[in-house]
């Protein structure tokens, strides 16, 4: 399994990790016994780098992956993250990056995960009330203790990442980064470089569209927050589907599926991306892992640019309330 290096920690993962979000939370209904399965055949096919959260399932996806990374502990890094609140029946509560919420909300991911130290632990969302430096030198009191290995951030500006890594090394910037969604690129990136910050990549195959799957809203389940997302909208979805036919095509070319292009188009991008897309099926998790092999030259790069440039997508990707906590 090709490896990439987590930043300046000294960790090597799998290049491509396991988004656990869609175990639990907002891809419609899930099957806990067939995600325990695929995460015990992501421990067997050692895809080491697993990717949770407190508030995927208000607490449930950290406890469903405790009762696979417990069998596996050594092998695996784990990360989570905080700050997001919701209350059990899963309503947004706001964001909390308070010194005391830090401390309180790692503690319970900790007893969830079952383990007794998180070995990249995340700020979720930039909270706007609070300073970075408060809330990242909370973070460092976890590390201090000994319940945490690394930090980092979430959806953060450059500004937000130089200002917390003066108080504490930050190991890893987890933000959306796709073929069609390349907010990062520029300033943020640039940013990671020069700080030795390892980029994650979460949903580098646009929430499944951009394997082409799925083609219409009414093909997702009614709980699927997918339905309500701008880039699935019927104004935007002709212009949408247009953009990957022309994956599909160059896949084609390659003999590649469309994941596998788009995984790999993330992986160009650089050596320090490790991208982390999500599923609940075994045949796409060795689909994705097999994009670790799908080798893109120079001349393809430039195809796949000009066929889907920066800013092509149409539509935002979250609405307007989710698009002002990103990029904080």
């Amino acid at each position: 399994m090709k490896t990439r290096k987590l930043g300046s920690s000294g960790i090597e993962v799998t290049g491509i990790g396991l988004g656990c979000m869609g175990m639990s939370d907002f891809y419609g209904k899930s099957d806990d016994v067939a995600s325990l399965a695929l995460l015990e055949t992501a421990a067997e096919m050692g895809v080491n780098f697993w990717d949770t959260a407190d508030m995927y399932g208000t607490g449930h996806n950290e406890m469903l992956v405790a009762q696979v990374l417990r069998k596996h502990r050594d092998q695996i890094t784990i990360a989570t993250k905080f700050g997001n609140m919701r209350r059990l029946d899963g309503a947004m509560l706001g964001i909390n990056g308070t010194p005391e919420y830090v401390k309180s909300a790692c503690d319970m991911s900790l007893k969830r995960l079952d383990v007794d130290h998180i070995d990249l632990y995340y700020q979720h969302r930039v909270d706007p009330n609070v300073p970075i430096e408060d809330t990242v030198g909370a973070m460092a009191d976890l590390v201090k203790a000994g319940k945490v290995r690394f930090l980092g951030l979430s959806e953060a500006s450059a500004q937000t990442i130089r200002r917390a890594h003066k108080v504490h090394p930050i190991t890893a910037l987890q933000t959306e980064y796709s073929l069609w969604t390349r907010d990062p690129e520029g300033e943020i990136l640039d940013t990671c470089r020069e700080l030795n910050i390892a980029f994650v990549a979460y949903s580098p195959l646009g929430r499944g569209f951009l394997t082409g799957a799925v083609t219409q809203p009414d093909e997702l389940e009614a709980n699927d927050f997918r339905r309500h997302n701008p880039r699935w909208r019927e104004e935007n979805l002709k212009q949408n589907l247009a953009l990957v036919d022309k994956i599909k095509e160059i896949a084609s070319e390659k003999n590649c599926t469309p994941a596998q292009l788009a995984l790999a188009w993330v992986l160009a991008q650089g050596e320090d991306i490790i991208p982390i897309p999500g599923t609940r099926r075994e045949k796409y998790l060795r689909e994705n892992m097999a994009a670790l092999d799908v080798t893109l030259t120079a001349e393809d790069l430039a195809r796949i640019n000009d066929a889907l440039p920066a800013g092509a997508a149409a539509g935002t990707r979250y609405h307007e309330t989710m698009m002002n906590r990103v990029n904080n």
